[in-house]
């Protein structure tokens, strides 16, 4: 009998547990580590922070759910992983023994890189929930006083899809309001143009998006470092394309949003040979870091070199259909070792993203997600909207109920007409 235990459970960590408790023997533990008791659905946060959703739409709490599938529960977090001795440090001072152990915290949010940053400091943030429920409160006050508005991304960020979206979600609910006319909005991102994602563009993305921004009126900076954030005004430092300073910008605003760059979670960052200086996880081609053969890691933790040199740095973004790839192949070649043989199933790591706009949308599909590419495609139209909303109501039954299987992106796929190129 073995213990495997996955870290974290988030859209990683409750996926790769319901995919590992299928593909484990009968006999086998599977346990769930989280500091938190409930799941939520990152991707539907742009809607919670303009009220379009509310917490207990996006919200799953964990310990029922697990429970009927037979999986372990402990929401104590990690306070530290001991991978030369098989044990995680709990935050209650408990040691949990491992056979196995698949990391999937998702990421730490590094507000701190940058002055004022973040919801203990002046801006707006969406990457949680929690955030998010802050952000529509700041939101409620900012429409009763509309003024200028600052969104994007900065420097180091990996995570760009969410920027866009809530730009143009925020831009939907003021022309609803019938007050967009009083909000100047500034899209500021460390991207070296507007589309690029973190992915080197995927299809016209670039075209596609700044078409979207003009359309609504929304300027941009690209090749942006944010330097500090005050109460009322953003300081960036926009360079040209050989890295070279530019100008600097002076933001006056009212409601701001910039998603932070990330980092590895302290649980495991600085822990030579299993993470890299950022502190996300290292991992061969079968998920499995190569020092530590019993450790796995799938989702946002994974360390994914960057694209391609940028003037200002930015990340690799990991998507849903990305990471449902990683629990795939990480679950079957877990049960490989468990049987005796070794690993050979390697994630696809294509990407499908479906970014809302509040009416309509963006898609984006890039098979696989590093160039260079099998299949590099994007389209707009309302139907992306109804497509966002359909994939939350789908993702949301899936794990309240322990669905396993990716089966709403690969019917995308399959829509889209890719499904020979999906493998």
């Amino acid at each position: 009998m073995a213990h495997i235990v996955i870290l974290g459970a988030g859209l990683g960590g409750l996926s790769m547990a319901y995919a590992m408790r299928k593909a484990a023997r009968h006999d086998d533990r599977v346990t769930v580590v989280s500091d938190d008791t409930h799941f939520h659905f990152v991707p539907s946060n742009p809607w919670v922070a303009v009220r379009w959703r509310k917490r207990e739409d996006v919200d799953v709490e964990l310990r029922p759910v697990l429970d009927r599938k037979g999986i372990g529960f402990d929401a104590s977090g990690a306070k530290r992983v001991h991978p030369e001795r098989n044990e995680i440090e709990l935050t209650d001072g408990r040691l949990l023994s491992y056979d196995y152990l698949v990391i999937a915290t998702g990421p730490k949010l590094a507000f701190e890189e940058v002055d004022g940053l973040g919801p203990q400091g002046h801006t707006a943030s969406i990457c949680h929930v929690d955030h998010a429920e802050q952000a529509a409160s700041q939101w409620d006050a900012f429409v009763a006083n509309p003024g200028p508005i600052v969104v994007g991304a900065v420097q180091g960020a990996s995570c760009y899809g969410p920027a866009y979206e809530y730009a143009m979600i925020m831009d939907a609910d003021l022309r609803r309001r019938k007050i967009r006319d009083r909000v100047p909005m500034t899209f500021v991102t460390a991207e070296p143009y507007v589309g690029h994602l973190g992915l080197g563009g995927v299809g016209d993305s670039k075209g596609m998006l700044e078409s979207a921004m003009r359309e609504h009126d929304i300027k941009w900076i690209c090749n942006a470092k944010t330097t500090r954030v005050e109460a009322d005004k953003m300081f960036v430092t926009e360079y040209d394309d050989l890295g070279h300073e530019r100008r600097t910008h002076e933001l006056p605003f009212r409601y701001a949003m910039m998603l932070p760059a990330f980092k590895g979670v302290d649980a495991v960052a600085g822990i030579e040979k299993l993470t890299n200086p950022r502190g996300f996880v290292v991992i061969d081609e079968f998920q499995r870091n190569p020092t530590y053969a019993n450790v796995y890691a799938v989702g946002v933790c994974v360390a994914i070199a960057p694209i391609e040199a940028t003037p200002v740095p930015t990340g690799v973004p990991k998507t849903g259909f990305m990471i449902e790839s990683m629990v795939s192949a990480t679950a079957e070649n877990i049960r490989a070792v468990l049987d005796g043989r070794e690993p050979s199933t390697r994630a696809t790591w294509n990407a499908v993203c479906l970014a809302d706009f509040g009416d309509r949308g963006v898609a984006f599909v890039a098979l696989p997600q590093i160039p260079p590419r099998n299949l590099n495609w994007s389209s707009e139209g309302k139907w992306v909207h109804m497509a966002k909303i359909g994939f939350e109501k789908y993702f949301m039954h899936r794990m309240r109920t322990g669905g396993t299987e990716p089966a709403y992106e690969r019917m995308v796929l399959d829509w889209l007409g890719v499904k020979k190129l999906k493998a």
